[in-house]
């Protein structure tokens, strides 16, 4: 058989459908984002609440989004850069710091919600899984769906770090404990002791003991900040309890004041008023002539 070319005519190019922008550039699941968006018909015009977590090379986000026709809308926001307010000035986007964003976010939408007095969450972190249940005689708890976008589902990942903190913190969220730091698929159970050293930050401080005893000039690298703000393998454990403890004391957003000593950088010129500029061709005209009389003065010269 003759091996012929398929030539894709009008006929393909008329039927062909353009897929969504954000699918082009490869930055949303719509297949996943259809079932996290798509609301109960009998459920009227009640938002559906999704914990979007993302993690950049600088930060860790949580939100939490509801989508509408026009868009979606974040009812609230956590950060890592707002963590050195808490006292974790290093190491913002490991598995501690994700907890710590969740616990954050958490509690902010509580607050926000009046919810926060009814569902304190899990105070004692021991690594167990933890789910609040709702009360008998008073509001639900706050219900949304973890939201990872495009980040993969691998046991230990950083997103279901900030997923178990903002369970800690009293958010209601439908989830099992198989992708937490810990998890045996073999033995299926939870190694409680692991999750909770990875919470509190000892795989960080084991690593500092490790470097510090093979090789001192690597850890003095890796760890230069830590040393410069005077943080060694025993004080981790502590920065992170006590931050917690500071978060469930008071977790609203404080608006950053501008710095009035900033100096805006120009590199083109600035406008000059009228006055600066009949000033400035005055100045190229008196240049002008001084330079041309200048010149005459020369030619007589030789001329004589």
């Amino acid at each position: 058989m003759v091996f012929v070319k398929i030539v894709k005519n009008k006929q393909y190019f008329k039927r062909y459908q353009v897929k969504y922008r954000r699918r082009r550039e490869g930055k949303t699941d719509y297949y996943a984002r259809k079932r996290l968006t798509t609301q109960d018909k009998n459920k009227y015009n009640t938002p559906k609440f999704r914990l979007v977590v993302r993690i950049t090379n600088t930060d860790v986000i949580c939100q939490i989004v509801s989508a509408k026709i026009e868009g979606d809308v974040t009812l609230c926001a956590a950060y890592s850069s707002e963590l050195p307010r808490y006292g974790v000035k290093n190491g913002l986007k490991n598995y501690a710091s994700a907890y710590c964003v969740g616990l954050l976010l958490a509690r902010r939408v509580l607050k926000k919600l009046n919810l926060a007095d009814n569902y304190e969450g899990n105070t004692e972190i021991d690594g167990d899984d933890y789910n609040v249940e709702s009360l008998d005689d008073g509001p639900r708890p706050f219900r949304c769906f973890l939201d990872i976008g495009l980040t993969r589902t691998t046991t230990g990942n950083r997103v279901f770090a900030a997923m178990k903190g903002a369970a800690d913190g009293g958010l209601d969220i439908p989830h099992s404990e198989t992708r937490f730091v810990g998890y045996d698929s073999e033995g299926r159970d939870l190694n409680a002791k692991q999750l909770r050293s990875y919470i509190f930050g000892a795989h960080v401080s084991n690593y500092m003991r490790y470097l510090m005893e093979e090789d001192d000039d690597r850890y003095k690298r890796q760890f230069s900040q830590y040393i410069k703000e005077g943080v060694g393998p025993d004080e981790i454990e502590g920065i992170y309890k006590a931050a917690h403890q500071k978060i469930r004391e008071d977790p609203t957003h404080t608006k950053k004041e501008p710095s009035s000593e900033m100096v805006t950088k120009r590199w083109n010129r600035v406008k000059m008023t009228l006055s600066q500029r009949k000033a400035r061709v005055k100045q190229k005209k008196e240049a002008f002539l001084k330079q041309q009389q200048k010149e005459n003065k020369t030619t007589e010269e030789v001329e004589e």
